[in-house]
């Protein structure tokens, strides 16, 4: 028979946090055998619930969603988020300006489906997460990647943004915090940002998903406050500071200069119809989660569970020879590096699939994130303190065996 293909559009996207090791380890599984995996934040498989509220109101009022909501999301869930962004100080919004979808994928995807022609260009950061260059390149367009420095934080390389900057660039993406770097950005390197996204009319993609997860007094500061003379799309969700992955629940705020951009709004506006509306029961826990008591302070303060995971992961990752990390102000991860002259690694990808093979301990490579070099790895430290000792043990012994 005739072998089908993937279509064309696909040569160029690449996703490689659920690629070919991924599926190694899915095998190692099959086959009875124990997989640690620390490769994918995802709270609820370490024992991080949800509030008992949330899940309390969800069950009350399920019921009520067996039907289609409007195309852009329930109402009360809408409200909740412009209220959410009102209290920050976001002006000029209201609950048309809120589309609710399927976690934040497939908004990301939406916005870039919406916007793209063959050979635009948006500006990715470097490391990314790896969704948005995927969510480019599918939709026809050319993801540009800038720099973030590792001697400055992760901070974005303003100049190396500036020279990238093109006829063709429609949009600049602004990870803040950071996956997979765990940096949060001043105040000061934001509104430079801002003032270069106005300069040349891009439009700004602020992914904004870990803004509550901060520790040691770390402050965000949102984009949609900062920006009035260009467009900007904010991108956050339910998954992590409510730990409700599962749900996929997130939303898309539009701010900023939303009178030039009437025709790309409309065009949002169609995608999301045309996959009638988001999950319905889902949008039901949107209202108690941004209302009320944040439960994540607890986690997130100091002597609260993440805290103290982050700061034991990052202890026993620095004490290896020839390792070495910024301790990430937020999320959920440890991206580290390894000094090349101790270790040195032509394909990083080979380099965690030979960890899981012989540790059964799953990482990400940096390449996977578009790092530029190869001697970056994210390693999740959501798992218990034993968990946390073991996986750190493992690949201390697997970095042990590879420098003799």
């Amino acid at each position: 028979m005739k072998k089908v293909l993937q279509s064309n559009k696909l040569h160029n996207v690449n996703y490689e946090i659920r690629g070919p090791v991924l599926e190694y380890a899915e095998r190692l599984e099959a086959d009875g055998q124990q997989v640690l995996k620390l490769n994918i934040g995802n709270p609820g498989a370490f024992g991080f619930d949800a509030p008992d509220e949330i899940m309390g109101d969800v069950i009350h009022n399920l019921r009520s969603a067996q039907g289609y909501s409007h195309s852009k999301g329930l109402f009360s869930a809408r409200k909740a988020v412009v209220q959410r962004y009102q209290i920050q100080g976001v002006t000029d919004i209201g609950v048309d300006d809120v589309i609710m979808g399927n976690g934040v994928s497939e908004l990301i995807v939406m916005a870039m489906q919406g916007l793209l022609n063959p050979s635009d260009e948006i500006l990715i950061p470097a490391p990314d997460y790896p969704l948005w260059t995927a969510a480019v390149a599918i939709s026809g367009g050319n993801p540009i990647h800038y720099r973030c420095d590792e001697n400055l934080d992760w901070q974005p390389c303003l100049a190396d943004i500036e020279r990238k900057i093109t006829a063709r660039t429609r949009g600049i993406v602004i990870i803040n915090p950071n996956n997979p770097t765990g940096a949060v950005y001043s105040e000061e390197v934001l509104c430079k940002l801002v003032s270069l996204a106005e300069k040349h009319g891009l439009i700004i993609f602020a992914d904004e998903i870990y803004d509550r997860i901060l520790y040691d007094g770390s402050v965000h500061y949102p984009l949609s406050v900062l920006t009035k003379n260009t467009l900007c799309l904010t991108f956050n969700g339910l998954s992590k500071t409510y730990r409700l992955a599962g749900f996929r629940s997130g939303w898309m705020l539009v701010s900023g200069a939303k009178d030039s951009a009437k025709s790309y709004l409309e065009g949002l506006e169609m995608l999301a119809s045309m996959r009638l509306c988001a999950n319905v029961p889902a949008m039901l826990a949107v209202q108690t989660a941004l209302g009320g008591r944040q439960s994540i302070n607890d986690l997130t303060m100091p002597g609260g569970r993440l805290t103290r995971q982050r700061d034991l992961c990052f202890k026993l990752l620095t004490a290896i020879p020839g390792l070495t990390c910024m301790k990430p102000k937020s999320a959920l991860y440890l991206f580290f590096k390894l000094d090349s002259s101790v270790y040195p690694i032509e394909n990083d990808e080979n380099f965690v699939l030979a960890l899981l093979k012989q540790h059964h301990l799953l990482i990400v490579q940096g390449s996977a994130f578009n790092c530029m070099d190869r001697q970056h790895f994210r390693i999740v430290f959501l798992p218990d303190r034993d968990l946390l000792v073991d996986a750190i043990g493992r690949l201390s012994n697997f970095l042990l065996e590879y420098r003799q």
